[in-house]
């Protein structure tokens, strides 16, 4: 295995691979560089753990998708259903732009296709830690932001309307925070894509107009004649 420079470190990881080798590799990796490591074989006990009542909380999450008893997409839907802000990498062979797009689509922040150089791995892990590391010293969220008769709450990723609450995916939670604090500004596809998805997401942009049209139905009166979402023929996208 190669030799990776060691960094300090206490940030709490967890690996959930089922194949012994690449989880003992990994973890092996990933331990070197400081990190505090625990690795599962199915998805099943990794949710236990994780929603378990006396459960420490992970940094990241490296999250391999054929798992037994619990598949990874559907591991990685009910860790976004009571977690909406730990890191995942997805890790897996499954190599086909659908693939990729479904898996960020879920609630991955990013895709690592098998096989993998470790030094990616651990450079990519670095740099999802890094990014959650820079919000959690940013300014402090407020507690409510409101538009109409919408009610967002940045610190319980939570939506109201009209007092009710919303049912809404990672990435439509996130566009409609985006909108709720930027009303008024128009969002190109592009602009939406970089924002949402990142810069390395592999797809088009009828991924937004997709999810634009999910959020659409949720929170407007009329979906189809849009007054909170309106669309900007030629440009992309403005709320309020």
């Amino acid at each position: 295995m190669t030799t990776l420079s060691a960094a300090v470190s206490t940030r709490r990881l967890l690996v959930v691979e089922d194949d012994e080798s690449i989880r003992a590799t990994v973890g092996e990796a990933l331990r070197s560089e400081g990190y505090e490591v625990l690795a599962f074989a199915d998805g099943a006990a990794a949710l236990n753990l994780i929603t378990g009542e006396f459960s420490d909380p992970f940094d990241l999450i490296v999250l391999d998708l054929m798992l037994p008893k619990l598949g990874g997409l559907d591991l990685c839907r009910e860790l976004r259903r009571v977690n909406n802000t730990t890191p995942i990498l997805v890790i897996s062979a499954r190599d086909s732009e659908t693939d990729r797009v479904l898996g960020l689509e879920v609630g991955a922040d990013d895709y690592l296709v098998k096989p993998f150089g470790l030094r990616e791995l651990v450079a990519r892990c670095r740099a999802l830690l890094r990014r959650s590391r820079q919000t959690e010293t940013s300014a402090p969220e407020p507690q409510s932001l409101s538009h109409a008769n919408l009610c967002l709450f940045p610190s319980e990723c939570r939506v109201t309307r009209d007092g009710s609450d919303l049912t809404l995916s990672p990435k439509e939670y996130k566009i409609l925070e985006l909108f709720i604090q930027n009303p008024k500004r128009v969002w190109s596809r592009d602009q939406l894509l970089e924002k949402i998805w990142g810069i390395n997401f592999i797809g088009d942009t009828k991924t937004v107009d997709v999810h634009i049209r999910w959020l659409r139905e949720k929170v407007e009166d009329e979906p189809s004649s849009p007054q909170l979402i309106r669309t900007v023929r030629g440009f992309g996208y403005r709320f309020g």
